[in-house]
């Protein structure tokens, strides 16, 4: 005979299933999904390009589906602050969390996780690659690509560059550069984008690998001098910028990346409904004007070809994280 206390335990699973239903089936056992708020978790301060494409993707997401999308900003921790309160939700889909490589593809070889973001976390869709570009200062006597690389082994440990910080999109991208040419620059982390951008300009450091929005206005006015663009193919913004590819070096392919992610567990059809959803969101002309302004292509997959994406950049940047021996701040 069963025990009364598993009895009980029974009962109580089978009201919490029969709850969840209630809340996600409508009398025709079709999916109501959202049926209430939905909150999008940013691991990044208000006003970088992640919160500006969350909250533009969330103003569509509501107009479609009739429930506000509310964005809820926790930077911190390199991005494993926003993962870790997306996994204290439950997997229901009603907190959703703005992925990108960081947080995603690098922290789970930089930090000492409590979770495995392959395992814990299922991919809803890729929404947008955002190249970046190679830009040196003036006084730096180089070109071409190939330039760089030249008086870099010419010169190992004499050029410096900046990033946002350790394990950011820019420190990856310079470790990828020594690792692909065998040569050794000197990084330097910053607290910020902005602090970084503004000590390349003022030539305390040499060289960066930053996005299109945060260069143009120096590259236009002579302060930077752009060498390639980290793409398979030729920016449409900067037509005349010749890729890693056609500068000798394919392997030098780097991009910010946006997407959403849920909780694993979460149910294939509400998954698959957001997935309708975000593809939908991304072809309104207002959006695409946004992600261009950033430099940014669209994407827009399905969850197993953005698993399978994430699979890759982990691989990828697990082997850089070791060979530059990059550590966590």
């Amino acid at each position: 005979m069963m025990p009364i206390v598993a009895i009980v335990a029974l009962l109580i699973l089978s009201l919490s299933v029969n709850s969840v239903k209630a809340q996600t089936l409508s009398p025709n056992n079709t999916l109501v999904y959202p049926s209430k708020a939905v909150r999008y978790i940013v691991p990044y301060a208000p006003g970088g390009g992640t919160d500006i494409l969350a909250r533009t993707i969330g103003a569509k997401l509501t107009e479609q589906l009739g429930q506000p999308f509310v964005i809820d900003n926790r930077p911190g921790a390199g991005g494993n602050l926003a993962t870790e309160n997306l996994l204290k939700a439950p997997p229901d889909g009603y907190t959703i969390l703005a992925g990108n490589v960081g947080p995603i593809a690098v922290n789970p070889s930089l930090y000492k996780l409590t979770f495995d973001p392959q395992r814990e976390l299922s991919g809803v869709s890729l929404l947008a690659l955002a190249p970046l570009l190679i830009v040196t200062h003036p006084a730096l006597p180089v070109k071409r690509l190939q330039d760089l690389i030249v008086l870099a082994k010419r010169a190992p440990g004499t050029i410096n560059y900046s990033s946002a910080g350790i394990g950011s999109s820019n420190h990856l991208a310079g470790a990828l550069f020594d690792m692909l040419t065998h040569v050794h620059t000197i990084h330097v982390p910053y607290r910020g984008a902005g602090p970084a951008m503004t000590d390349l300009i003022a030539g305390h450091v040499m060289l960066a690998f930053v996005t299109l929005p945060s260069s143009m206005s120096f590259v236009k006015t002579g302060r930077l001098n752009i060498l390639a663009i980290s793409s398979a193919h030729r920016s449409p913004l900067l037509p005349q910028v010749p890729t890693t590819i056609e500068s000798g070096l394919p392997e030098h392919q780097v991009s910010a990346w946006y997407s959403v992610v849920v909780r694993a567990g979460t149910s294939r059809a509400m998954i698959d409904k957001l997935n309708a959803s975000l593809i939908r969101a991304l072809q309104y002309p207002d959006v695409k004007d946004k992600l261009s302004a950033e430099g940014a292509m669209v994407m827009g997959n399905s969850p197993e070809e953005f698993s399978a994406f994430i699979k890759s950049e982990t691989t990828k940047w697990a082997s850089v994280v070791t060979a530059s021996g990059m550590k966590a701040e």
